[in-house]
């Protein structure tokens, strides 16, 4: 499930370098944010995919506990550079928006104030049946 809204944003972002506006809205320093997210978002690609690599290397008739356990291990840390590159992305969007540091940098503690207790909190306190 995460895997496709992933690979959506990274289109995304690639596209937004292409725009017109990119060069002349971004300071030097907001671009090279933009190509930090990217990355982010590239390296959380990385990791949610290794699972179907490692799968299909290791066991492709099967499906173990051990490669279950790795797998939900691997999901759970590809999140943080996703939190975090779309964290640096709702900055920048903001930023263009609002054409304020302070807005921007405020939506982006919402943001990954919402990841972290979307994605860490409430699953580490459920009780599960």
């Amino acid at each position: 499930m995460v895997l496709p809204g992933v690979q959506a944003l990274l289109g995304f972002q690639l596209v937004a370098v292409f725009n017109g506006g990119f060069r002349a809205t971004l300071s030097h320093r907001e671009q090279l944010v933009h190509l930090a997210a990217i990355l982010l978002v590239v390296t959380s690609v990385a990791i949610v995919m290794a699972p179907a690599a490692i799968h299909r290397m290791r066991e492709p008739m099967s499906v173990s506990s051990g490669f279950v356990r790795l797998s939900s291990r691997l999901l759970m840390l590809g999140m943080i550079p996703l939190a975090i590159g779309m964290t640096a992305d709702v900055y920048l969007v903001a930023r263009i928006v609002s054409s304020s540091t302070i807005v921007a940098t405020g939506a982006a503690i919402i943001a990954i104030a919402a990841f972290f207790v979307l994605w860490l909190f409430i699953p580490l306190r459920a009780k599960l049946d």
